[in-house]
This record gives structure tokens, sequence and C-alpha cells, in this order.
């Protein structure tokens, strides 16, 4: 709601009256909210974002064209989008009704969706989703925030913004390789775990779990090259597993283009070898 103000004067006789002031409000007949499905997002992750338009007036509201800046920040100068907006995901429902797929376009980095109608009374919705980019923020309290702005005919005009902000989380992945591949009856061989973490938060709860066929006898274990003794064995079934708390995998680090702003992921690792005789 927006409130007006006028005044007028009155002249006679090189006499200038002014009237008193009148106000005026005017009410708004769109009014739009965005929400992101999702309470934050991952470097990667694919994200739903839900647009309502809302028609309070009497009369349908036509030829709506609904623009999504899709996160849009200025870096050094240039306007960097870290939101990638998901070919053919849109879905438009009129009064909960579905509606034909809208024209959508992707313009100067923008989200344009046209062709939009809101019922007199009604609401409108759209529907449609984003994958976070490598200009989106990873690290520990960052967010993005994109701005939705509906334009109709006869100038109605209304916007909304949506803020999800970055998981706080580890994201932990692990590999395993065997040194030497081919060993002799009697002889020793060495499993390594590679265990890398391409979030922005340590995590030391981490288990290993294993099982060894053909059994080890024997075993040494180290993390990052230091002995452990946290984990359990049985010799006779081969059930291997290390104890929560015996080791932490660090948090990735980030680091940044100067020309592009692009974020590249530098995982923080732990390796874990278990030796022993076979």
């Amino acid at each position: 709601m927006a409130a007006f103000y006028n005044q007028a004067t009155l002249s006679y006789n090189n006499i200038t009256l002014k009237s008193n002031i009148v106000t005026g409000e005017i009410t708004e007949t769109l009014s739009v909210t965005k929400t992101a499905v999702s309470d934050a997002y991952s470097p990667g992750e694919v994200l739903t974002y839900a647009v309502s338009l809302v028609n309070s007036g009497t009369s349908d509201l036509t030829g709506i064209t609904v623009t999504d800046d899709l996160g849009a920040y200025d870096f050094g100068g240039t306007t960097l989008v870290p939101l990638t907006y998901t070919d053919g995901s849109v879905q438009y429902f009129e009064n909960g009704a579905i509606q034909p797929a809208p024209t959508v376009t992707t313009t100067g980095g923008d989200l344009v969706i046209t062709g939009i109608s809101v019922p007199a009374g009604g609401n409108s919705m759209l529907i449609y989703q984003a994958q976070a980019n490598e200009y989106a923020p990873p690290d520990v309290g960052a967010s993005i925030t994109n701005t939705v702005t509906a334009e109709s005919t006869g100038a109605v005009t209304a916007s909304a913004t949506a803020e999800i902000p970055a998981e706080n989380e580890a994201i932990l992945s692990i590999s395993k390789s065997l040194t030497p591949s081919e060993v002799a009856e009697n002889g020793q061989i060495t499993y390594s775990f590679l265990i890398q973490n391409t979030g922005n938060t340590a995590e030391s709860g981490a288990v290993i779990n294993d099982t060894f066929d053909p059994l080890l006898s024997g075993i040494d274990v180290t993390v990052d090259g230091a002995r452990s003794t946290t984990y359990t064995y049985n010799e006779l079934t081969g059930e291997f597993a290390t104890v929560a708390g015996a080791f932490t995998v660090p948090e990735a680090t980030y680091s940044r283009d100067p020309a592009t702003g692009a974020y590249t992921v530098v995982p923080g690792t732990i390796t874990v070898t278990v030796s022993g005789t076979v």
C-alpha cells in the first residue's frame, strides 16, 4: 500500500493561497512472495524456488513478466550469477490448477518468464529449479540472495527476495587402494583409505568399516603416517573398524580466480592405512 499527497493553489490579484493537503492511498493489487524450498545450499546442489503471485483486485492481471536475477552480485565490476536455471523446470499454476508451460528465456543472466496471468481475487504460482554453480560462495556464513520482480500491463509491479545460506557441513568421500596388488603367501599387504572432505566443516565422527579377505594378522594402523590404536579388529572374521573420533577430516579450502571470480575447491584429506600379513 502506497500513500500519495496533493495540494492545490488559488491565485488572484497577485495573491496565492494554498489549500489543505489531501492524503490518499493506492492499494497494491499484485503482491509477490518468493520461497527457497531448501533451508541451505551446497556447491552443485539443485535448488527449488516457489514464487507466489496474489491479485487482490477485481480484474484479472494478464501479460505478467516475472524476472529472477538468480542471485546476481558484483565482483570487481563484473556481474556474477551464482545460480544456473535448470532448463524445462518451470511449472505454472493458476488457483492451484496446472497451466501450459510459459515462455522462458535467460537474458543477461536473468531468468525471464513471460505470459503469466493472475485471476481476480486469486493467485498464481511458479515453481522452478536452479543449480548452485562455481560462483556460489561455499564458505561458512555465505549466502545467496536473489530477487524476483513481476510486472504487468498498466505498470503494476511487485518484487520479493529470498535468501538461502550455505550449508555448514562435511561432504566426505572414500577411496581404497591395495599395495602390492600381487603378494606371496605369508607376505605383507597394505590397504590405504583416502578420505576427502569437500564441505566447509571438519568431520571427526566418521568410522571406517571393512572385512578383510584374506584375513590379516599382526596388523598395523596409521592415520596420516602416525600409528593409531583406536580401532577394533577380529582376526577370526577379518572385521575391522576404526573408533569414532579416531581421526578428523579437515574442512575443504576454497580459492577464487581473481579474474573470473569462480571458486575452486581443495578438499581436506586424511589417509588411513592398515598393514598386515596374509
